[in-house]
């Protein structure tokens, strides 16, 4: 597993807090995510599929694709099927 060094947005870091958004689950979908997904050049959601108190959540990251990339934002949803892409 490569390991991603990332600048966190001081916008990305309250948002962890707020969202009480554990750093393991961060570095893992940030290490090894199940979808990656461009929104536009520059700009791409790292997600996967984790479980928080039994249940099923989609964590999703969004990067800023620069050197070093940027943690913008990050947020957790259980609207799975909303944001999943099928292959």
């Amino acid at each position: 597993m490569k390991s991603v060094d990332i600048t966190i947005s001081d916008h990305a870091a309250i948002e962890i807090q707020r969202r009480n958004i554990r750093s393991e689950d961060i570095r893992q979908v940030l290490n090894n995510p199940q979808q990656t997904l461009s929104i536009r050049p520059g700009r791409q959601i790292y997600q996967s599929i984790i479980e928080m108190n039994s249940k099923p959540y989609l964590l999703r990251l969004i990067i800023d694709e620069g050197t070093p990339p940027t943690l913008v934002t990050v947020y957790r949803t259980s609207k799975i099927q909303k944001y999943w892409r099928q292959s």
